[in-house]
Order: structure tokens, then C-alpha cells, then sequence
């Protein structure tokens, strides 16, 4: 079975910070998906790096994923930033459960 990566991000991400972690897991054989605000939106990096957004933070669930990724630049803080706390609840999944 094919261990799944969530990667949670937003606008302003550090574009070597996703895309070198998100090939090298998915050369190794890991399935990774892009969490974001509204899936289908698209996402800029700080230097132009494009990538679209796999599933909405609101649809995602923490225990359908084995790892998470979070890519440094602004997009933590933007993270941080939202008002209903949905990416530290999925965030703290990953540091209050036993996960496979």
C-alpha cells in the first residue's frame, strides 16, 4: 500500500522547500497532496513556482495521510493566520497520535 504525504501550504511558499521534498517522496514511492484553502486554486511560490491545490484543508482528513510536509517561506505564517484554526488542528494530528 502506498503511504500518502499531506503537504499543507499556501501563497508565498519557499518554492525549493516543496518542490525538492515533493520529488524526492514521490521518487521513493509516496503519494503527496497539496492541502490548501479551496482545491483547484492555484498557489504561487516566492520565486514563481505554480502548483495547484489537490483537496481543500476543510475536506482533508489527518488520519488518511502517514507524514506531512509544511514548506517554509510566508506560507506558515499565512497558515497560522487562519481564523477558523483548521491547519493546527490537522497539524496537531501529526504530533498527538500514534501515526502509521
Amino acid at each position: 500500500m502506498t503511504k500518502k504525504v499531506a503537504i499543507i501550504l499556501a501563497d508565498e511558499f519557499e518554492d525549493i522547500e516543496l518542490t525538492s521534498p515533493k520529488e524526492a517522496l514521490e521518487n521513493a514511492g509516496f503519494e503527496t497532496e497539496i492541502i490548501g484553502d479551496t482545491a483547484k486554486q492555484e498557489l504561487v511560490g516566492k520565486h514563481g513556482e505554480k502548483v495547484t491545490v489537490d483537496i481543500s484543508i476543510s475536506d482533508a482528513k489527518p488520519e488518511n495521510y502517514d507524514a506531512l510536509l509544511i514548506p517554509g517561506g510566508f506560507s506558515p505564517d499565512h497558515l497560522r493566520g487562519d481564523e477558523e484554526g483548521r491547519y493546527g488542528t490537522f497539524t496537531k494530528y501529526f504530533t498527538q497520535n500514534d501515526v502509521p
